[in-house]
């Protein structure tokens, strides 16, 4: 199998996140990273944003702005939507939107902040929000930033930072915990915890067909990760940051592993097979390209290196099948499952394609 870039469209300013409303429309929402998200329609960009939040966004640095957009199950009956953004005061950001009239923009002065994060660093923002097969809200956030965890968010329960987070947006104003969160009523936790351990889960996705769910962790200066857990997980897990980086001890003082959940996938910093900064991808669930079936696909930011990830008898294996010519921010799915990619540093949105 050999793999190509198709462009789709260019111009765009920083894109960070490509996806699709999941309404019947066909369309695709390219996030830029100052603070603006453009619709498609048939591959092109409409004359006017889509929503336009750049005077709350604080955008300044590589991994500060608007991160990403996450449309309602229900959005072509609700219009809801719900973006992760860094606020100028550094916080990390999750509000509400709603649609307006016109199908195709979104009211701009109909914003409500569900929940923010103050945020010690400007990096390791996380930034991602994404519903999960449960119709719950999920939410990546880094662990606050700086080198080797210094504030001990990865393994403080009683923190937001370096964690997975699930919501329930449809319950209590701002937001309602699902009752079956793992840490609901655990003394010193926070309820909205689904999973811990994390450095800066810039992506996840869950497969659309089995429900798993994939985590891609950004490591710290030796190794890059991807955590697997399984559709019947009732979440929970420890990841492992910052006692490991990967499947390696980080923390001199201390290397106990009980009860930490290891990657199914790591590639090293550095060298031909390596890279620096991972991009963390899609199981393949679309029509055109059958022989990708279950194949999870993953990228690095800085080689561009492209791996697919497989479980085979009971087996991780993960193999590195090209490497793409562009800074890889985000990729994507439309709503017939098919893959796409922002490059962050050309401005461009391609959909990816196996020959």
């Amino acid at each position: 199998m050999s793999f190509r870039l198709e462009p789709v469209a260019e111009g765009f300013s920083k894109p960070t996140h490509v996806t699709s409303a999941g309404d019947g429309s066909g369309r695709l929402f390219v996030v830029e990273q100052a603070g603006r998200i453009w619709a498609l329609r048939d591959g092109a960009p409409l004359p006017e944003p889509f929503l336009d939040i750049i005077p709350l966004v604080g955008s300044n640095g590589n991994e500060r702005g608007l991160l990403s957009v996450a449309f309602h199950p229900r959005f072509a009956e609700n219009g809801q939507l719900f973006v992760g953004y860094t606020a100028r005061n550094g916080d990390n950001t999750v509000a509400r939107y709603n649609r307006s009239d016109n199908p195709d923009r979104v009211d701009a002065a109909s914003g409500t902040v569900l929940l923010a994060v103050p945020d010690p660093a400007p990096n390791h923002n996380g930034g991602l929000v994404k519903f999960g097969p449960d119709g719950y809200l999920y939410i990546g956030m880094g662990d606050g930033g700086g080198g080797g965890d210094p504030f001990g968010n990865g393994q403080n329960l009683d923190a937001l930072l370096g964690k997975l987070l699930r919501i329930d947006v449809d319950g209590d104003a701002p937001y309602a915990v699902p009752a079956d969160n793992p840490f609901v009523g655990q003394a010193g936790a926070r309820p909205e915890i689904w999973a811990y351990g994390l450095r800066n889960p810039w992506r996840f996705s869950f497969d659309r067909a089995a429900g798993d769910l994939f985590i891609a962790d950004v490591g710290q200066n030796a190794y890059e990760e991807v955590h697997f857990q399984p559709a019947a997980s009732a979440g929970g897990e420890n990841y492992g940051w910052s006692t490991m980086e990967a499947d390696t001890c980080f923390s001199a003082a201390s290397c106990e592993q009980d009860g930490l959940e290891l990657p199914v996938a790591v590639y090293p910093h550095g060298g031909d097979a390596g890279g620096c900064s991972i991009t963390g991808g899609y199981v393949y669930r679309g029509a055109q390209f059958p022989q990708l079936a279950g194949t999870y696909l993953y990228t690095d930011y800085c080689s561009g290196n492209l791996w697919a990830l497989r479980q085979t008898d009971g087996a991780w294996q993960s193999e590195l099948v090209g490497r793409l010519a562009i800074s890889t921010s985000s990729l994507g799915e439309d709503e017939a499952g098919e893959l796409y990619l922002t490059d962050r540093d050309g401005g461009g949105l391609y959909r990816l394609v196996v020959e």
